[in-house]
């Protein structure tokens, strides 16, 4: 079911971040979109050429949590002032429950005919793809997986410490043009190698002791706490680029809404939005961002552009 568009008078997340690098670079220009315009767009659209608006994007995914056992939990503290300093899409569902379907979608725009969690080989074009075609760069870092090209169910261990990998929750080894390309495949490494502007687009998987699949909320919370400041301190982040942390799916049961947060310099601190999203609004935003055209049914859903609008305030009702 499509998802509903921008609301009201809205600039596009590719002017507010491309805002953001025009003050950096010192430049004193601003450009002024005329209102009336945007109220006669329904929904975000990438353009036919469109104009990078971040040069990093990282996109950490957590697993099987509702947002209710996320959002104001003191077993969560870290991320909870992560939601006060940043941005919580406070109405943002996954696709399906089981992991790899929401991890596929989410990296191609649909979910391929994956129903379980089971080893497949996928033929649909892919975010890898789309960056790669557009001169853009990308890295997969997946706690725990072996090196060259690992193929495997699971792995653990290896220099990036114990733990647990599973590939069902590593969506870039199930599509045959990446696992069958060895020059492609060695962009999915573990942590050892993780380099915060190594890429233009970063997914990051952590194991399943870390990723709240088998540890606890508070063990998934203190490596984010770990983690996520090694994004925060880099240059790329620092000039205006986004990270988003969300979570494959919630509790088996209910409506399968998740926490997403979204983290970026120009997202006013507190800011709830109640717009619906789903994974498919995440990889709009990543594509929007990056300047590629959407895939599959992320060209039907929203962006979560009211994060980086100019004068966003943050929701006395939460969201």
């Amino acid at each position: 079911m499509p998802v509903p568009g921008p609301r009201g008078h809205r600039l596009t997340i590719q002017h507010r971040l491309s805002t953001s690098w025009r003050r950096i670079a010192g430049l004193i220009a601003l450009v002024v979109v005329p209102v009336g315009l945007l109220i006669a767009v329904p929904r975000l659209m990438a353009s036919p050429d469109p104009q990078p608006a971040a040069r990093h994007v990282w996109v950490i995914v957590m697993e099987n949590r509702a947002d209710t056992s996320i959002i104001g939990r003191k077993n969560a503290p870290y991320l909870n002032s992560l939601i006060a300093q940043y941005g919580l899409a406070t109405n943002y569902h996954a696709l399906v429950h089981g992991s790899q379907p929401n991890y596929v979608a989410l990296f191609s725009g649909g979910l391929q005919g994956v129903k379980g969690n089971e080893i497949v080989s996928l033929s649909a074009r892919n975010l890898a793809d789309q960056l790669d075609a557009a001169g853009l760069t990308w890295r997969v870092y997946a706690q725990n997986v072996p090196p060259n090209c690992f193929a495997g169910a699971t792995a653990t261990g290896g220099p990036d410490g114990s733990g647990t990998y599973a590939r069902k929750h590593e969506p870039a080894i199930s599509f045959a043009d990446i696992a069958h390309n060895p020059a492609r495949c060695s962009r999915i490494t573990d942590f050892s190698a993780f380099d915060p502007t190594a890429a233009n687009f970063e997914l990051i998987v952590p194991n399943l002791q870390n990723d709240m699949h088998n540890g606890t909320t508070a063990q998934g919370d203190t490596f984010l706490r770990q983690f996520v400041p090694r994004i925060l301190a880099s240059s790329a982040w620092q000039s205006g680029s986004p990270l988003f942390i969300t979570w494959d799916e919630g509790k088996q049961t209910g409506d399968n809404k998740v926490a997403t947060l979204v983290i970026a310099k120009s997202v006013t601190p507190g800011y709830r939005s109640g717009v619906a999203h789903t994974h498919y609004s995440l990889l709009h935003t990543v594509e929007q961002l990056l300047g590629v055209p959407c895939l599959g049914q992320a060209c039907k859903a929203n962006t979560l552009s009211e994060f980086f609008n100019a004068g966003a305030v943050p929701s006395p009702s939460g969201g």
